[in-house]
């Protein structure tokens, strides 16, 4: 008796073992990465349009005449630090230190603040200069346009994480959040540092 050969597709399929997230990643989590991604694309966007426009142009205000960069890498650095702390806090979440991990998600929303705060006082005092989206009195203007758009749009990003700080910091303080939960918010703030790494010397520096 012969035994019957079996066409591949009416094989039995081994069992990968994947289910539905064959790598471990989390729908939220994998969600956040596909914005993180998306988002990384258009402030790219902006920078190479920022290098594109500062070549072509004959001239160009030296930055230290413009900014207090004293102020700036104050700024900077709390900005980075703040990625520290967050990173503890996502550590301590992961152990069920949930107390630990409140304090240091607070800090890094008070770093975040701060930062927020210095560029605010930042705007206010070149607007009282005559900074202007079309004009400024430093040459050409697409300088003080592009100032008011990358700041501004990455200002609008820590903003916005100081808030989802904020809400992570009230769930651990309740016992609700979980280290998942935390490491998440991490990923988008330390997205939003990373981009400042990159602003902060192709705008301010070069």
């Amino acid at each position: 008796m012969t035994s019957a050969v079996l066409s591949p597709a009416e094989q039995p399929r081994a069992d990968w073992g994947g289910g539905v997230s064959p790598f471990g990643v989390s729908w939220q989590k994998l969600m956040m990465w596909f914005f993180l991604v998306t988002d990384a694309l258009l402030f790219a966007g902006f920078l190479v349009s920022y290098a594109f426009v500062r070549l072509a142009a004959e001239t160009w205000p030296k930055q230290t005449d413009v900014f207090p960069m004293v102020k700036i890498a104050a700024m900077t650095f709390i900005l980075i630090t703040s990625s520290a702390t967050m990173a503890t806090a996502v550590g301590a979440a992961h152990r069920k230190d949930l107390r630990r991990a409140m304090i240091f998600v607070l800090l890094t929303a008070i770093g975040g603040a701060l930062f927020l705060a210095g560029q605010v006082t930042e705007w206010a005092t070149l607007i009282a200069e005559g900074a202007r989206l079309t004009q400024n009195p430093w040459g050409p203007p697409p300088f003080a346009a592009f100032f008011f758009m990358m700041t501004g749009f990455h200002g609008t990003h820590v903003l916005i994480g100081v808030i989802l700080l904020g809400i992570v910091t009230v769930r651990l303080a309740r016992g609700k959040a979980t280290g998942h939960g935390v490491e998440i918010a991490g990923l988008y703030w330390h997205f939003v540092d990373v981009v400042w790494c990159f602003i902060f010397p192709l705008f301010y520096l070069l």
